[in-house]
């Protein structure tokens, strides 16, 4: 594959629906670290990913993609990932690494170095307020981040 000119920004990239509760957790986390304002960090939320994601992979130094997790163990996890063209190649909503798959089809190129952080989530009803265990899991998420976007690349 081609190599493709990476600048030194990095994206935390968080999605999710704010109206269902623990699914915030992407977004909330976004909007924390967008607050602090951080030279050479860029951030972006959403309600989900889509195949027109793969543009914004473009020109970064390294992603970390940031969701709400019913599945991780408490308070969060952490993954590398890689391309791959799953299920959710198709449909409307897509996981990141599909997503990434994506970049790799346009660009004939790997992506920039890209991690998952999965927050545990424990309510997603509609109308729910984010619950108190999320907001615990949100805040040793955070201090991760910052750990995370403080490291030498």
């Amino acid at each position: 594959m081609s190599r493709v000119f990476f600048t030194d920004r990095d994206l935390v990239f968080g999605w999710g629906n704010p109206s269902r509760g623990d699914d915030a957790l992407g977004p909330l986390l976004v909007e924390r670290i967008a607050a602090l304002a951080l030279p050479g960090v860029e951030c972006l939320t959403d309600f989900q990913l889509q195949v027109e994601h793969a543009l914004d992979l473009a020109g970064r130094s390294r992603i970390l993609f940031v969701d709400a997790s019913v599945d991780c163990a408490s308070p969060y996890a952490v993954s590398t990932i890689q391309p791959s063209r799953d299920a959710s190649f198709t449909t409307h909503a897509m996981t990141p690494a599909a997503v990434m798959q994506v970049y790799v089809d346009l660009h004939d190129a790997d992506p920039p170095p890209c991690t998952l952080l999965a927050i545990r989530g424990e309510h997603f009803e509609l109308g729910e307020p984010l619950s108190p265990a999320a907001a615990k899991h949100l805040d040793a998420a955070l201090i991760w981040v910052r750990q995370w976007l403080a490291e030498t690349r």
